[in-house]
């Protein structure tokens, strides 16, 4: 029996085969072979189509199958590592209304460094432990000011890891881990940062709801059984950034 482990990065989709029993690492495949495109259509901008992650996703966990010759009831769970500080914007269908702003596109800096300044440096040093800076909710801050017919569209904003969970099992949650690497987490009352997202106009309706980082966050449904070729309630035990 196995564990499905998967890296969600901007260049390629990382798959290891774990068997259970020893903890070894049978394989690492990845996908695409040659590094995943990007769009810039401006200097400092990075973006990507989140369901070309999903389809790379799938394509590795079917070649982990083949060369392995591995049921797809020998898996036994997922845990899902990804890229930081991604947005990812879905209707209430869960299809995504833009391409995801990744990590290292930069156009929100100059909102998170004047929230920054509005807000007050002690506060969010004490409640965020970090300047908004160009994290998530300053990249959602940047589309509700720029693509405000795209951010009446939008239900839920997701991270990257997020959406490929979504993918598995139709269920929309996200963790604490990852608020906080967005910046939508405040540490010092443990809850979410209210102050931010006010500050930002941003409804607490559109935060997902939330899961431990480490346990049983959601099972893979018959649509995603289907598309990624993992059985039907295999569970997705782990999901934090790289």
């Amino acid at each position: 029996m196995y564990y499905l482990g998967l890296d969600i990065g901007s260049s390629s989709i990382k798959a290891a085969l774990v068997e259970i029993s020893t903890g070894k690492s049978i394989e690492v495949v990845q996908e695409p072979e040659t590094e995943m495109g990007m769009l810039a259509l401006k200097n400092g901008w990075a973006e990507q189509n989140p369901d070309d992650w999903w389809k790379h996703v799938c394509a590795a966990i079917l070649k982990l199958k083949s060369k392995f010759k591995i049921s797809k009831t020998q898996i036994q769970g997922i845990g899902i590592s990804y890229q930081m500080h991604g947005l990812v914007l879905v209707d209430k269908e869960g299809k995504p209304i833009r391409k995801s702003i990744i990590w290292c596109d930069s156009r929100a800096v100059e909102i998170g460094n004047r929230a920054f300044s509005d807000l007050g440096e002690a506060k969010c040093n004490a409640h965020l432990l970090n300047s908004p800076a160009n994290f998530t909710a300053s990249k959602l801050k940047w589309v509700k000011d720029n693509e405000p017919e795209v951010f009446e569209r939008a239900h839920k904003f997701m991270l990257p890891g997020d959406y490929i969970a979504f993918k598995f099992s139709s269920v929309i949650n996200t963790t604490i881990s990852g608020l906080s690497e967005g910046i939508f987490w405040d540490f010092k009352n443990d809850n979410l940062a209210d102050f931010l997202l006010d500050h930002y106009g941003i409804k607490k309706t559109m935060v997902p709801d939330i899961v431990e980082t480490f346990g049983l966050q959601s099972v893979v449904n018959e649509k995603g059984a289907q598309e990624s070729g993992i059985a039907a309630r295999t569970p997705i035990f782990y999901r934090a950034g790289d």
